[in-house]
């Protein structure tokens, strides 16, 4: 399965819609899409996970790329509406304790 990206800009917020799968077909695309966003300081990154059913370890390292970037530029990034069986990856690797992964979404849209 493929995986579409869909990106919104709302005073500050970006809000990144998923859907499909993330994995090491799909994550190169989701990297080229996400870094960016977060290298502008204060930006707030919220990726809505909802329609994502499957992501593997090639996707972990985009989050992990994606949160290394906002401690550098001063952005902040947070997953929303995560199914169980995604966060349990997150959960599993530890990444829980360090990206804020929350259960609604908080931007504009």
């Amino acid at each position: 399965m493929n995986l579409s990206i869909d990106v919104t800009n709302n005073e500050g917020v970006s809000n990144v819609v998923l859907t499909g799968e993330v994995d090491a077909f799909t994550a190169p695309k989701l990297k080229d899409t996400l870094l960016p966003l977060t290298k502008e300081k204060g930006q707030v990154v919220e990726v809505d996970f909802q329609d994502v059913n499957y992501m593997d370890s090639t996707g972990l390292g985009v989050f992990i790329s994606a949160l290394k970037s906002t401690k550098e530029h001063a952005s902040t990034m947070r997953l929303v509406h995560m199914q169980d069986r995604v966060y349990r990856l997150f959960k599993i690797t530890g990444l829980t304790e360090i990206i804020n992964i929350e259960s609604t979404v908080q931007g504009g849209m």
